[in-house]
């Protein structure tokens, strides 16, 4: 008998592990709670932070695992619930999701773990933190300490815009959030994000990825979500992967289990790689979005096996294969994106020629005629790989333009930076 999964989330992120895992011949059925038009099929009407729901709907179905996407129901203890119930579950506990849901929290253990990142403060008070930022000078980074979907991160160039962002971190709209504050110097280089996956011990990386975090080319406009990403880029190597692994992800699962915080599930780290070697930006505890989009598409191993390994701490049996290919995925974000955004656009998609090119959903439903509509900020992750970075973006922008969605936002450069760093 085939496994019975359950994927919790409703994003682009959630629709690449869904097609990934329906290619496993040991998966019978999936259910993606509550999904969006590219799942249609497989979706069910529970949200993603209603953890009473989901862990009655994974005993009612007789659920053999669930993976959760996004970070909240993860910090808020979705996997320490579902695991009281005797139910099998992959990401991190609620005490281990700390690692992304406070950078406070994180910034602590990598002190532990003697970990290379920015120099760094955590302030309560904004006069503070104020006084502190006025000492050390501009540009700095300034960093909501809880979870604010992407957007807790202001990269202040001048003091004026970094004292301005104290306000509307620790008393604006990120409210909750924004009640610590990290400020952080600023690092220069490249950033690369390398996702792990890990039993709590042992850790095998994934593949490399840039993302790009602003809304428009040449990274301007506002910090995004991400709209889109490319595997691999050229900037990183064996050795600098092998120096992650050793002085960032150990070090990291070392400290944690010491710690009684073991942490299971996807290690993801941001990374700046500057003159003096890889630092690290932040921690997610969970796949990323977009990256997870070119991730699986260069994936050839079988997800499932991988998943289930992590969740029973036997992930040093496990070796994972990977394309030699490059994969690209841009994001079509609604007219306006990261700002306020029309809904209910209709929009229509061409036939994929190729298993090469994939057109993850994100923010997309169905509408009450059945027509596929945006419904989100970023609305689509097209995707193609190819044998390398210039064919697999001719591929994806090749689809993006085949698509019928008036007034779509998306960026025109992605991937840009690998083709000059090839030079």
């Amino acid at each position: 008998m085939g496994k019975k999964i359950l994927i919790v989330g409703s994003g682009g992120r959630e629709h690449a592990l869904a097609w990934k895992l329906a290619k496993s011949s040991e998966v019978e059925h999936i259910y993606v709670a509550p999904g969006n038009a590219g799942t249609l099929g497989w979706n069910v009407p529970i949200k993603s932070n209603d953890i009473p729901a989901l862990i009655a709907f994974a005993e009612d179905k007789g659920i053999d695992l669930t993976v959760v996407g996004p970070e909240e129901p993860l910090t808020l203890g979705i996997v320490d619930a579902f695991e009281a119930k005797g139910l099998r579950i992959f990401g991190p506990s609620r005490a281990a999701a700390r690692l992304e849901g406070s950078k406070s929290f994180a910034k602590e253990i990598m002190g532990a773990a003697h970990i290379p990142t920015a120099r760094w403060e955590v302030f309560q008070e904004s006069q503070k933190a104020k006084d502190y930022i006025r000492k050390i000078g501009a540009p700095c980074v300034l960093k909501a300490d809880g979870l604010a979907a992407g957007k807790g991160v202001i990269i202040a160039e001048d003091l004026e815009t970094a004292l301005n962002a104290v306000d509307e971190i620790m008393e604006g709209s990120l409210k909750s959030a924004g009640k610590t504050l990290v400020v952080e110097e600023f690092l220069t280089g490249q950033e690369v994000s390398l996702l792990c996956f890990a039993d709590g011990k042992t850790a095998l990386p994934m593949v490399p990825v840039q993302d790009h975090k602003r809304a428009l080319d040449g990274d301007q406009g506002l910090n995004t979500g991400g709209m889109g990403t490319y595997s691999p880029p050229p900037i990183w190597t064996s050795e600098v992967e092998e120096q992650v692994m050793r002085e960032v992800v150990q070090p990291t699962l070392r400290v944690m289990e010491e710690r009684g915080e073991v942490f299971k599930g996807v290690l993801f780290v941001g990374l700046m790689l500057t003159p003096e070697g890889p630092k690290v930006l932040e921690f997610n505890a969970r796949f990323g979005d977009p990256e997870t989009q070119v991730v699986m598409l260069r994936m050839e191993s079988d997800l499932l096996p991988v998943l289930w390994a992590c969740t029973a701490g036997n992930l040093r049996d496990v070796q994972l294969k990977w394309s030699p290919m490059t994969a690209v995925c841009v994001v079509m974000a609604s007219p306006g994106y990261p700002q306020a955004y029309q809904k209910g656009i209709p929009i229509h998609l061409p036939a994929l020629l190729s298993h090469q090119q994939a057109v993850f959903h994100a923010g997309t439903a169905a509408s009450t005629d059945g027509q596929m509509v945006n419904s989100g900020g970023r609305v689509l992750g097209v995707s193609a790989k190819a044998e390398n970075l210039t064919k697999a973006r001719q591929a994806a922008y090749h689809l993006v333009e085949q698509i019928d969605f008036p007034q779509a936002q998306y960026r025109r450069d992605i991937g840009i930076k690998g083709l000059k760093q090839n030079r």
